[in-house]
């Protein structure tokens, strides 16, 4: 079964392209999450579209890093891009939007929030965790954007959104851009008490968390525990999730089973457990 059905109705941008952008800031939000805050460079190119707006983000590893990246990624620009050789190939990952700010101190503002997986200071942390934990203002990096897979059709005012923690930031971005009048439910699943965020919506809109808190359970597995034991709501619903691969695929067969519309449900593995990010 394919992890995902988001390309399906994707939104792009309507003009995209390579942008380069500069750290501005770095700093630890909590114990799981690590926030770099991206501006200057080209960010007057960037097209803020809400929910939840991913783009490529290349993170150098040498001066030349930057040098040789395309314009899109297609099959043919990826195939190029791995011909570049691992000395200076720049690590690639995909990532979201925590939010936006056209009038920052100095300019517009773009801020990521990083999932921190394992530990940069003794060698456990993927790539990118490593480097937003080390990261300084002005460091390079470059993004491709990619747009957006949160599509509701608009007969359905109701919303069902479950992720683990990778998609907090998506999660964060689709509550602050949905309509007033819109109902439903949000279930977020975090590693830690402290890594619930502050999030802002539309007041018919329930945001509830689960704590994994035991770092043996594979990320998701409470979320779709505690979803599956509620009662699927009886009113046409848009249900999005996303989150560690197990997740969004048992959730939509759950979903699927009930009789919900599979063009109702959006679903996307974001990762896979086991590999490092």
């Amino acid at each position: 079964m394919a992890r995902t059905n988001a390309a399906s109705a994707r939104v792009k941008p309507e003009q995209a392209g390579l942008i380069r952008l500069n750290v501005l800031r770095q700093e630890r939000v909590s114990p799981g999450f690590a926030r770099v805050t991206l501006g200057g460079g080209d960010i007057e190119k960037f097209t803020p579209m809400g929910f939840d707006q991913w783009f490529r983000l290349f993170i150098p590893v040498a001066e030349d890093s930057l040098s040789r990246l395309p314009n899109k990624l297609d099959a043919l620009a990826y195939a190029k891009y791995l011909t570049i050789s691992k000395a200076s190939r720049p690590v690639l990952r995909n990532y979201t939007v925590r939010a936006y700010r056209p009038e920052g101190p100095e300019g517009p503002e773009l801020d990521v929030d990083f999932v921190l997986h394992g530990s940069a200071a003794d060698g456990t942390a993927g790539p990118a965790s490593a480097w937003a934990e080390s990261c300084s203002p002005g460091d390079q990096v470059a993004i491709l954007d990619e747009g957006i897979t949160f599509t509701r059709p608009e007969h359905l005012h109701q919303v069902l959104i479950v992720s683990d923690e990778t998609g907090l930031p998506a999660v964060a971005g689709i509550l602050a851009s949905l309509d007033s009048d819109i109902t439903g439910q949000v279930l977020i699943e975090v590693p830690a008490e402290a890594d619930r965020q502050e999030l802002e919506g539309p007041k018919g809109v329930e945001v509830n968390w689960v704590v994994r808190g035991d770092a043996a359970v594979v990320p998701g597995h409470k979320a779709r525990e505690a979803v599956e034991a509620l009662p699927v709501p009886r009113e046409p619903f848009y249900a999005w999730v996303v989150g560690e691969s197990t997740l969004p695929t048992a959730l939509r067969r759950h979903w699927v089973r009930a009789g919900v519309p599979k063009e109702n449900i959006k679903f996307c593995g974001y990762w896979k457990a086991g590999r490092t990010h």
